[in-house]
């Protein structure tokens, strides 16, 4: 077994354990910060899957983005809110749950099928993308392409992305806002 199989093996499990935490966690705030974890771990996989710029714009966008938000969020939610949200009932399986519980089986059930059929060694456009020499190798550099891209074609849709997510954060932090009542 080599060293990156044993990272792959370790990222692949650091991933599965924090996000099953997390949605097995009754505290909000832990289950946020394992979610922390759940992120940086699937960065690490983007990085032994040679997505370098994935990875970067994984911790970048959700870690620095979307989890500060989600951090934001509950800084500005009231105690009441968030103790309605934390008191979940102790009953492990009620009738409103059941569709979703066999919807949840019937997709893992999919997956595994799906997981065991394939033989990802031997898939058709695999060999022909290997037969052509038409594959990425650690010293291709798609880094530099994606960011002069991103920096003339593409400049606009970024910035308007930008002004969107600062426009959603400052209506989320007026909503959020207690009114005096005069």
């Amino acid at each position: 077994m080599s060293f990156v199989t044993i990272v792959f093996y370790l990222m692949a499990f650091i991933a599965l354990a924090s996000a099953l935490y997390v949605a097995a966690s009754k505290n909000l705030v832990r289950s946020v910060f394992m979610f922390f974890v759940t992120l940086f771990a699937l960065a690490g996989l983007y990085v032994l899957s040679l997505a370098d710029f994935v990875a970067v714009t994984q911790v970048v966008v959700y870690v620095g983005g979307i989890l500060v938000l989600i951090l934001f969020a509950f800084m500005l939610s009231g105690r009441e809110t968030l103790g309605g949200l934390q008191q979940v009932k102790n009953r492990l399986l009620a009738v409103n749950q059941v569709p979703a519980l066999v919807l949840a089986i019937a997709f893992f059930a999919v997956l595994i099928t799906i997981v065991f059929k394939a033989n990802v060694n031997h898939l058709n456009w695999l060999q022909l993308a290997v037969a052509q020499h038409n594959v990425i190798t650690p010293e291709i550099i798609t880094i530099n392409n994606l960011g002069v891209n991103l920096m003339t074609n593409y400049l606009l849709p970024f910035e308007a992305i930008s002004i969107l997510l600062l426009m959603a954060l400052v209506g989320a932090a007026h909503l959020a806002r207690k009114e005096d009542v005069v």
